[in-house]
């Protein structure tokens, strides 16, 4: 793309870390279990605060929890939380930390029961590919879809917690089980990794 002039989605502005999110991870189809326990935990941290905050603290993150492995962070006990509150690289929100351990175990029981958490998103989608719309302007943008909103629904019926509709809807796009990029942009068609 360094021949052409770049354009991308308005709501990333002009802050680097945003436009780097934007151009190299947001809407790329993620396959790997262990990105999508990442963006899990992120997008549940994320509940009522903005994005640009958690990925900003996202290096905290990894370190907090084990490099986003399930499997570490599903054993962690009182004490491990106890630190973690104590922990300025993460979010100190002691429900959303309890979640993220929770939520951990429910990702592996349906690990169990589809054969992968990757398995089990797309089931949710139509024909089991990704959806890509036609953004032409800001008011196209949803906060929300008929997938997020059964997807939320059924995570909620097992268990999961800060994962209503919205901050399901915002983990589809940064998986790239939507492709929100608008149609003028340079990174519409630019969605593998």
């Amino acid at each position: 793309m360094s021949d052409t002039k770049i354009v991308r989605c308005p709501w990333c502005g002009n802050d680097e870390l945003y436009m780097e999110y934007h151009d190299k991870e947001w809407g790329q189809q993620v396959t790997d279990e262990y990105k999508l326990f990442e963006f899990l935990v992120l997008e549940s941290a994320q509940a009522g605060l903005s994005w640009i905050t958690i990925l900003k603290r996202r290096e905290g993150y990894r370190a907090a929890f084990a490099n986003f492995d399930y499997k570490k962070v599903a054993l962690y006990d009182e004490e491990k939380i106890n630190s973690l509150v104590n922990d300025s690289n993460i979010i100190r929100h002691r429900g959303k930390i309890t979640a993220a351990i929770s939520n951990a175990k429910i990702f592996i029981d349906i690990q169990k029961e589809f054969g992968s958490f990757y398995n089990y998103l797309y089931s949710f989608l139509p024909h089991t590919i990704p959806i890509t719309n036609k953004l032409k302007k800001a008011t196209d943008a949803k906060t929300r879809s008929d997938e997020s909103d059964a997807i939320s629904k059924d995570l909620k019926k097992r268990g999961l917690k800060f994962f209503g509709t919205t901050i399901c809807y915002a983990y589809m796009q940064a998986v790239g089980m939507v492709n929100d990029h608008f149609d003028f942009c340079s990174f519409k068609n630019n969605q593998t990794t």
